[in-house]
């Protein structure tokens, strides 16, 4: 998106949200007339002005590119640059066979882009099918024959919907924009879409006192795909479509997604491998044609000098690797949306998570059932089963963990025996329900549960310390002090009464719920995932750093992370967060591991932040108000449980509900990103080391080290080795801490490790042309003796592919290759087959084609050399030894 309109954007949304703070803090009669309405609501004139200055009820969506740009995008960018460049040298100088493969790796590479690029716009289009229903407003509506004019209640569709309607609103309904509560009764909202909170959110039509900075932490602001619990309200529209909180995620989630780590690194690479070819092809081609005088051979060479100076294998390589830890991740049950994010997976250092169903359960259970100081007692949960059991109404989440913790008792059978007599329903007005019942022996018990302090409103006494005592003062700020402490580690606490012998059957009523017995407490917690620990504690040690993002309230945040072993030193809250310039964000996201009340967009901001600190940043969530933040990670993970538009952000969804998979994908990632590195460094050092023996050969010898068509097949072979690189091992210590693609570190390796090869290259030159060559081509070189130039060719052939096959044994790690870190067996296997097959080649070439003009023109090698290529393969090994010694010494690390 261009700056100018995310400027803009970021504009339109600052005066949306001043509108909705405002508003807030007006009282209700005030706003009606700001935006000039009664409550008999707008006429047909009103609402076109009204819609022309603050536009329609409906969610933008952005304009979709047409196929070929979209195909364009796909297919441009720095690396497949460098495989058309290749497609192009590799046809003229006929290796068609080459042409077919790098065009096909283009063409897939490609196809998988464009339709990576198609399905994302899908997370936006669900937001939008989200918010296609019809709304209950107040309108003056005129009679075409009498034109008198009515004011009336109508169902119109949510399209119509403008800034000012007098909105009415129901049990089940959803809210149509963001709205202001003008009145209310019982009216309890969910928010867990947009805020993370589990439980429903109580709204009230009080204008707010004091300062106002998040409008979601408001309790008069209600906001668009929103659901009404239970009550009803009437509402002012003050926002309606894109300006909407809903509209704004919806908008992140159409922009374009900033590139990953991965795919800057494989776009640096690609840019580094270029400016090689551009400053080596060059040099190659003046300095043959200068000191051979033959300058369509010198182009030739050139050529085939750039082919070998790109590794071709590369997208092979990336693609299998990245195709062998999807398929293993699915084995484990891991949805692989996006390929490359696997690898960013690997390069995480930071995983932002949000707390509700992703870390915990997303479920209710009744973690204690006590006295009223503190003690576990069976008969507050006898107490609560009947009361749960029995009532007849719409059993919550707390009522469905009672009786499940009930049926683990041995005495839950017993407890079933109970008779029901009456019950007084739960309302949000007493915010607690009664139950009465009797046992086998008749004796009745009016049982009530509800809020901690409307229980101290109706009781007169307590069991207190075994005996049944008045509800004192003391006690009862005893029993405040007890429920806040469990509020502190993030319970919701509930208390007990109890009334024996109450008045007579069918004569129950609220009344009745007084002068009663306040049995103790029952709390509640969402608890964390059984793995959650676990998986937290392995991703630390595997340098992972955990932080939590949610909207919900810093009380529950803190208890679960100390549970799951998240430290917590400070919280910060998006009250805090809304008011940090980016420097202040920046250096706060370093500092907090822990994020409380966060709105939709300071999760996406918090996750920029760290990703513009230098992080690789992950982010895990399930619901609406976390695709727009797994938008703008690295790599977005999704679970089993999360809502469709979460599922459509992500990049990877766990459909187990094991975290511990999260340390499986790291390892995996991790793996990827060694065995990618491992070839790009390999084939890069390896080949720059060639180059740098051909500069040194083409200025002084006066032949062509070697022809252009032995160089493709040199190059054919190790590739060809190469293949089986994304199954190789990878050394434990080195799945320890993250990496991040670096092509400076690339562009060092090969200074460092490829002008090693050069010396024994030089060896080998001296080797061939001043001992093997004289000895078994007839004597000093004259010029036109084909036979010592094909023999010299054919033993620097050999050389070469041993040095450049071996080194993969060399490099892939930093320990003593064969001793202290072996390959996996296809390396092995392979290499071994690359170098029977290169040495060969040169006795079946003469073999098949009769004599050295013809065919690969070269000879057979006289056994002397090889004793001699053995000492110099030696000394190789020796050397790059050394060499990585100090390259890890200076650099830290080899890959």
């Amino acid at each position: 998106m261009p700056k100018k309109d995310s400027n803009d954007i970021a504009a339109r949304a600052n005066r949306v949200k001043k509108r909705l703070l405002n508003a807030a803090g007006k009282n209700p009669e005030t706003l009606l007339i700001q935006y000039d309405n009664t409550l008999d609501g707008f006429d047909e004139e009103k609402i076109d002005d009204m819609r022309d200055e603050y536009g329609s009820n409906a969610i933008s969506r952005r304009k979709k590119a047409g196929v070929f740009t979209r195909l364009l995008e796909a297919f441009v960018n720095p690396f497949t640059v460098v495989l058309f460049v290749l497609a192009a040298i590799s046809f003229f100088t006929g290796d068609f066979a080459a042409v077919a493969i790098v065009l096909v790796m283009v063409s897939v590479s490609g196809a998988l882009r464009f339709v990576q690029e198609h399905r994302s716009g899908k997370a936006a289009d669900r937001l939008i099918e989200m918010v296609e229903t019809t709304i209950s407003v107040q309108r003056v509506y005129t009679d075409e024959d009498t034109e008198e004019e009515t004011s009336r209640r109508a169902e119109i569709p949510l399209g119509e919907l403008v800034v000012g309607d007098v909105v009415y609103l129901a049990a089940g309904d959803m809210i149509p924009a963001d709205v202001r509560i003008i009145k209310a009764k019982d009216l309890f909202v969910s928010q867990s879409s947009l805020t993370g909170e589990s439980e429903p959110v109580e709204k009230f039509a009080d204008k707010i006192q004091g300062k106002r900075h998040n409008p979601l932490d408001l309790n008069n602001l209600a906001f668009m795909g929103c659901n009404v619990i239970s009550g009803s309200a009437v509402a002012l529209a003050l926002a309606v479509g894109d300006d909407t909180v809903l509209g704004a995620i919806s908008r992140q989630m159409q922009e374009k997604k900033p590139p990953t780590s991965f795919e800057k690194g494989v776009n640096s690479v690609s840019w580094v491998l270029i400016r090689f070819m551009l400053i080596m092809v060059p040099v190659v081609l003046l300095l043959n044609g200068f000191t051979k005088g033959d300058w369509l051979q010198a182009v030739l060479f050139a050529v085939s000098i750039a082919v070998g100076l790109t590794p071709e294998m590369l997208p092979m390589i990336v693609s299998a690797n990245l195709a062998k830890g999807a398929v293993s991740m699915a084995k484990k049950q891991v949805v692989v949306k996006d390929m490359n994010s696997i690898q960013n997976f690997g390069a995480m250092d930071v995983l932002c998570t949000d707390k509700t169903g992703t870390i915990t359960q997303d479920r209710v259970i009744l973690q204690y059932h006590l006295d009223i100081h503190g003690n576990d007692d069976i008969r507050v949960l006898r107490h609560a089963f009947l009361n749960s059991y029995f009532q007849t109404g719409l059993k919550n989440l707390m009522d469905i963990s009672i009786i499940e913790k009930s049926q683990e008792q041995e005495s839950y059978e017993q407890w079933q025996k109970f008779t029901k007599l009456d019950e007084i329903p739960f309302d949000f007005h007493r915010r607690r329900m009664s139950v009465v019942v009797a046992d086998e022996g008749g004796k009745t018990q009016l049982i009530t549960k509800g809020a901690i302090e409307e229980m101290l409103s109706i009781s007169s006494y307590v069991e207190y310390k075994g005996k049944v005592e008045p509800l004192t003062e003391d006690i009862r700020e005893e029993v405040l002090q007890t429920c806040k402490q469990y509020n502190a580690d993030g319970m919701r606490v509930l208390g007990l009464s109890q009334k024996t012998n109450p008045a007579p059957a069918g004569a129950f009523s609220v009344a009745d719920e007084s002068d009663m017995v306040l049995l103790g407490y029952l709390a509640f917690l969402d608890p964390p995932k059984d793995s959650a620990e676990e998986a937290i504690a392995a991703l630390s040690e595997y340098g992972v750093t955990v932080k939590v993002l949610t909207g919900d309230n810093d009380a529950v945040t803190k208890s679960v992370c100390k549970q799951v072993g998240i430290p917590v030193e400070h919280i910060v809250l998006g009250s805090d967060v809304e008011k940090m310039a980016p420097a202040e964000l920046k250096a706060a996201v370093e500092e907090t591991n822990v994020f409380a009340k966060l709105s939709p967009d300071q999760k996406a901001r918090i996750v920029t932040a760290l990703r513009e600190n230098g992080h690789v940043v992950g982010y895990m969530g399930d619901g609406i108000n976390d695709a727009a933040a797994m938008r703008a990670s690295d790599v977005g993970i999704s679970v089993d449980t999360a809502v469709d538009i979460a599922k459509e952000s992500a990049n990877l969804i766990l459909m187990e509900k094991d975290l511990m998979v999260l340390e499986e994908g790291v390892v995996e990632g991790r793996k990827i990103y060694a065995n990618i590195i491992k070839y790009i460094k390999m084939t890069a050092s390896s080949n720059f080391g060639n180059m740098f023996s051909v500069l040194a050969a083409s200025a002084f010898l006066p032949f062509l080290p070697m022809l252009p068509i032995q160089i493709l097949i040199l190059n054919l072979i190790y590739d060809i080795s190469c293949i089986t690189v994304p199954w190789d091992n990878v050394d434990t210590d080195y799945l320890q801490k993250p990496r991040k693609w670096d092509a400076s570190s690339i562009t060092k390796f090969m200074l460092w490790i490829g002008p090693t090869s050069s010396l024994f290259d030089v060896a080998t030159y001296v080797l061939l042309f001043a001992f093997i060559c004289p000895a078994f081509a007839g004597g000093a070189y004259t010029k036109g003796n084909i036979a010592f130039e094909a023999l010299f060719q054919s033993g620097w052939f050999v050389e070469s592919l041993w040095s450049q096959t071996l080194v993969i044994h060399m490099i892939r790690t930093p320990k003593i290759p064969f001793i202290q870190s072996r390959a996996s067996w296809q390396v092995t296997l392979l290499t071994t087959c690359g170098i029977a097959v290169g040495t060969a080649l040169p006795f079946a070439s003469l073999l098949l084609s009769g004599d050295i003009e013809h065919g690969l023109k070269m000879a057979a090698l006289p056994w002397v050399f090889f004793p001699a290529l053995m000492v110099i393969i030696f000394g190789y090994m020796l050397l790059t030894t050394l060499m990585k010694k100090l390259f890890v010494k200076r650099y830290g690390e080899l890959l």
